[in-house]
């Protein structure tokens, strides 16, 4: 597994090299459309366990009924479908080149109201106010940022006492398992083809972690993707 490891590290020094001397950059570009383009696939095999992860978003509401939603790595809005009617969503990424399709989606989901798109990172949102907001999504998003444990205390940060945190990540594998062998062998490549994904992570520990007052967590087995992706968890936190 190791020597597998090496050869993949060998075939993606071209890559690194790219990266250094900021080539890799243009990729940034290209990946919006790559990411919107498997968007519809994967929300097809997972929407039965999407819309179960969403299903009592409204149940976290503010008192005067309002729901104040901020989604952390948007992408091209895949989850605008899953939320429900009449909340306002707040969508941050640190990728500005999402956003025209990111207003494809919203174009497509008029049942919600939006606010300005934040070209921030995940690790620090500053221009989000304190307990701003009921909720916070984070779906696919925290296998590529620099600092988990960062983006999890910005996500209690800007919420409100009695918030949630809904996340739906891809984790690593058994370490007994096939999958664990080709995750920790081709994790280099995947890399790079993922704009950062890494798909080694033990993610529920930093959520264990993180000092939310609830976690509700389930580990499952996403159903026909990627065999590098397919162990996933997902639940929500409260405040």
């Amino acid at each position: 597994m190791k020597l597998c490891r090496l050869l993949c590290l060998a075939f993606c020094f071209p890559l690194r090299l790219m990266e250094i001397v900021g080539l890799f950059a243009m990729y940034k570009r290209l990946f919006p459309w790559l990411a919107y383009s498997v968007t519809f696939s994967y929300n097809d095999k997972m929407h039965k366990m999407k819309r179960e992860l969403f299903r009592n978003v409204a149940a976290f509401a503010d008192t005067d009924g309002t729901l104040r939603l901020l989604e952390i790595g948007c992408g091209s809005g895949a989850n605008f479908g899953f939320y429900p009617y009449g909340c306002t969503v707040t969508c941050t990424d640190p990728n500005p080149h999402f956003e025209k399709y990111l207003r494809w989606s919203m174009d497509a989901n008029k049942h919600l109201t939006y606010g300005k798109f934040l070209v921030v990172s995940g690790e620090d949102m500053a221009g989000v106010q304190d307990g701003s907001v009921d909720v916070v999504v984070c779906t696919l998003v925290l296998c590529s940022v620099s600092s988990v444990q960062q983006v999890l205390q910005e996500a209690r940060r800007v919420l409100r006492t009695g918030g949630a945190f809904y996340f739906l990540e891809h984790v690593v594998s058994d370490p007994s398992s096939w999958t664990y062998f080709f995750q920790y062998a081709l994790e280099p490549l995947w890399y790079y083809l993922g704009d950062g994904c890494t798909v080694t992570r033990t993610t529920w520990k930093d959520l264990e972690a993180a000092g939310f007052a609830e976690l509700h967590l389930k580990h499952i087995e996403a159903p026909e993707v990627s065999l590098m992706i397919r162990p996933h968890i997902l639940g929500y936190s409260v405040k």
